[in-house]
């Protein structure tokens, strides 16, 4: 499955509205729930040097996080693993970033601003560098028992257990004359085990830049009105990979069959980048 690495926006109260209701004019993304980031990824392109994004509490709780400097790689499926060293074609930014604070402590419903500086080397050789700026939620301190002491009965050993959650942002720098093309193959449809239709494809990367973008899913029977089947927001395909391979769970109308007619796939810039058409492909049903 493609992986989306953050999950949906929880609803805020009343007093987060009134207050950061001229941040809604740009769409926030919630990271894990309890905290919401905008943007979800830097880029530093040309002579840019400075960025912000801003982290919101959008919990019921304070939480403290502490911010750290990270490097991942994507597989072919589109899951992160971390990279201890540079493999081939890989360039990391982390040695260039700077940012501040390094921890914070958020109230309910209130937002902190983390800066984020570029500072690059004399001799620095072109190419795409990326790293990831990660927010690792720091556990509650409540009191000085120890956690062998906080059971519900008083005269038994409890223990208590901390679901730590955080997010990550990925910070890419981009230096001298690069470009990238992507294209759409392998399309075929499938069935999951459910018998739900999915949609089997894969991105096919090119250039010296990672591409990112928007996908959408439209079936067009022989004789009738297209119907849109999936829409899928911020998809990347990071340097050094070629290839990024994904299944697309597809949302079919009651009564549809998918069958006599054409399947469309469009990959397309962010709205906030244009919305260019950056790729598109398509398969006939028989």
């Amino acid at each position: 499955m493609l992986s989306i690495a953050f999950a949906s926006v929880l609803a805020a109260g009343r007093l987060f509205r009134a207050v950061f209701a001229c941040m809604l004019l740009v769409p926030f993304v919630a990271a894990r729930a309890e905290l919401m980031l905008h943007p979800t990824r830097i880029v530093f392109d040309n002579n840019t040097r400075a960025a912000q994004i801003e982290l919101i509490n959008t919990g019921s709780k304070p939480a403290s996080y502490r911010m750290s400097l990270v490097n991942r790689r994507m597989t072919e499926a589109g899951q992160f693993e971390a990279a201890e060293t540079a493999q081939d074609g890989e360039r990391f930014a982390d040695p260039m970033l700077r940012y501040s604070p390094r921890q914070i402590t958020l109230q309910p419903g209130t937002a902190q601003t983390v800066r984020v500086m570029l500072r690059k080397p004399a001799e620095l050789a072109a190419g795409e560098y990326r790293s990831h700026l990660q927010f690792d939620k720091l556990p509650e301190v409540e009191g000085r028992a120890s956690i062998e002491s906080k059971g519900a009965d008083p005269t038994r050993i409890g223990v208590v257990l901390n679901a730590l959650v955080g997010a990550s942002v990925p910070v890419i720098v981009r230096h001298g004359a690069a470009d990238a093309s992507i294209a759409l193959a392998g399309l075929a449809l499938r069935k999951d085990e459910a018998g739900r239709d999915q949609l089997v494809l894969q991105f096919e990367r090119a250039g010296g830049n990672s591409v990112y973008g928007d996908v959408s899913v439209t079936f067009t029977p022989g004789s009738g009105k297209p119907h849109t089947l999936a829409r899928i927001s911020g998809i990347a395909v990071y340097t050094p990979n070629r290839v990024r391979k994904a299944t697309l769970a597809l949302d079919v109308p009651a009564g549809l069959a998918l069958a006599g007619g054409l399947l469309e796939v469009s990959y397309r810039d962010r709205p906030e980048a244009g919305g260019k058409l950056l790729a598109q492909a398509s398969l006939h049903l028989p």
